[in-house]
């Protein structure tokens, strides 16, 4: 007998989301993982709440919440509220019920400002960090260090002089301001909307564009991102940022650290060696001089396996650029540009951590 197709909803529901997750879906490894992290920064979240007034959105459901939109690449706030409204599986990893209404997309921004104060993101990529060195997932010896550019929000036509000595501009809500013969830099120029992006190119014959840099420290055994770091776009910053992400791993007699010809200058040699850290950087024979290293350290296997391996973070950057926002951050200034970095690397490790922990039934999916 053929079913009728009746468009009429019943007067009760009994639908339990839990229930309609498979008990092999790849998110619960990830949810169990995310949940064991909130849980230890319950504190963290007391700081930036007060004691009375009326309840605001639980801090753990707007973390899910964040790491979803990273997971899947949701480009919005608006976007994000649409999909946790009809979409079963977003509902079921933020802790929402069926019936729970979700928040407007303004008290969600809103609310994100705090986790931005409390530095979340950070805490949460080092609890994920923690949980794989506490399963042996990581060796706190061997590790690379890389940069990218993150382009910023702000247009480099909307850069004006410091010294405000600019054409008034067009009417209309985007003026159209003839700057080609110009020259703009750093020294004269800012944008009044991201004053901290800084004009810089990936090469000679790339445009000059408004970028910050993100800086990943990676560990060798299994690829993982432990400590990220966001600055300026200047020509020695990821030498700077490494030593402050070496600085912050736990005291030990010696490491290793790969990373690319960028690198290879005296004084990142010599820091690096004070230290007790031997550098594995790839030798830049071509500038003058030549390399910093020489066939002391090079000749080893050890060296030639760095060599190999710390092209792996390369694979962390592709990810965070894949429809992410270390492609091009839609937000200004660097206190936020810092935490949606932070939080586009802990959602890699929450994934690389799930999946080497997680039992074979889930897996294999």
């Amino acid at each position: 007998m053929r079913g009728a197709d009746v468009q009429q909803g019943g007067l009760f529901s009994y639908v339990s989301v839990e229930s309609r997750i498979p008990a092999n879906h790849p998110l619960r490894a990830v949810r169990a993982l995310l949940d064991e992290a909130l849980a230890s920064m319950s504190r963290d979240f007391d700081r930036v709440y007060a004691e009375g007034g009326r309840g605001s959105v639980p801090p753990e459901r707007l973390v899910r919440a964040l790491v979803l939109q990273g997971l899947y690449s949701i480009r919005s706030e608006r976007l994000l509220m649409e999909q946790l409204d009809y979409n079963l599986l977003f509902r079921w990893f933020v802790g929402l019920s069926v019936d729970e209404p979700v928040w407007d997309h303004s008290t969600f921004t809103k609310n994100r400002e705090r986790l931005i104060e409390a530095k979340v993101a950070r805490k949460l990529l080092r609890r994920v960090v923690c949980r794989a060195r506490r399963s042996g997932l990581l060796s706190n010896e061997h590790f690379t260090v890389d940069g990218t550019l993150i382009e910023s929000w702000a247009a480099v036509k909307s850069m004006r002089r410091r010294d405000g000595r600019d054409e008034p501009p067009g009417p209309g809500r985007n003026p159209a301001v003839d700057f080609h013969g110009e020259r703009r830099s750093n020294e004269t120029h800012v944008a009044p909307h991201d004053p901290e992006a800084k004009l810089y190119r990936k090469g000679q014959s790339a445009p000059a564009k408004l970028h910050y840099l993100g800086h990943v420290l990676m560990e060798h055994r299994t690829g993982l991102p432990v400590d990220v770091e966001v600055t300026e776009a200047n020509g020695f910053a990821e030498r700077e940022a490494a030593l402050t992400m070496l600085d912050r791993l736990s005291p030990r007699s010696r490491r290793t650290l790969a990373a690319d010809k960028a690198y290879d200058t005296a004084e990142f040699v010599a820091a690096l060696r004070e230290r007790q850290v031997t550098p594995h950087v790839a030798t830049n024979d071509g500038r003058k001089g030549g390399s910093t290293l020489d066939g002391r350290t090079t000749r080893h296997a050890g060296y030639r396996a760095s060599q190999r391996l710390r092209k792996r973070v390369e694979e962390i950057f592709g990810w965070g650029k894949d429809g992410r926002p270390m492609r091009k951050m839609k937000v200004r200034g660097h206190a936020k540009v810092s935490f949606l970095a932070s939080l586009t690397v802990g959602c890699y490790a929450l994934l690389r951590v799930a999946r080497l922990t997680a039992p074979p039934l889930l897996v294999s999916t």
